[in-house]
């Protein structure tokens, strides 16, 4: 079970602008630019992402996978997935993510840090979001 709604809710008002502060410079820590798929509004989302190890079947293309700590239903991720992309900024540098995959347990947590897998456990989070990372912008 991943963190309650209750906890991602408080965090949306109370955390996330702090975060946000410095999310899209200090990685791990990044941040999801996307637009409300009703309303149209741009928003930005503080996250986790992790470039995964090079595929062998595809050794140039840079992935990334964003762990679902709050689990499947949020609206950032209901919102890009109506798009089919988003914008990430990691690293003070700027990237369209596309290609989007949902991953579920082992999939996932194998493409994440070992110390963060073990959080994750923990933390019983199992879902994640993957997509290929298109050149700086």
């Amino acid at each position: 079970m991943p963190i309650p709604h209750a906890v991602a809710r408080t965090n949306r008002r109370l955390l996330n602008p702090l975060v946000l502060r410095m999310s899209s410079r200090v990685p791990p820590f990044a941040t999801v630019h996307h637009h409300g798929r009703r309303s149209g509004r741009p928003f930005a989302t503080p996250v986790m992402a992790f470039r995964e190890p090079a595929s062998a079947t595809a050794p140039h293309e840079v992935r990334v996978v964003i762990a679902l700590t709050y689990g499947p239903d949020v609206d950032w991720l209901r919102n890009v997935e109506a798009v089919g992309l988003f914008g990430l900024t990691r690293g003070g540098r700027g990237y369209v993510v596309d290609d989007l995959r949902r991953l579920h347990g082992d999939a996932g947590l194998r493409l994440v840090p070992g110390v963060i897998r073990v959080a994750l456990r923990v933390l019983r989070v199992d879902e994640f979001l993957d997509g290929r990372v298109g050149p700086p912008r």
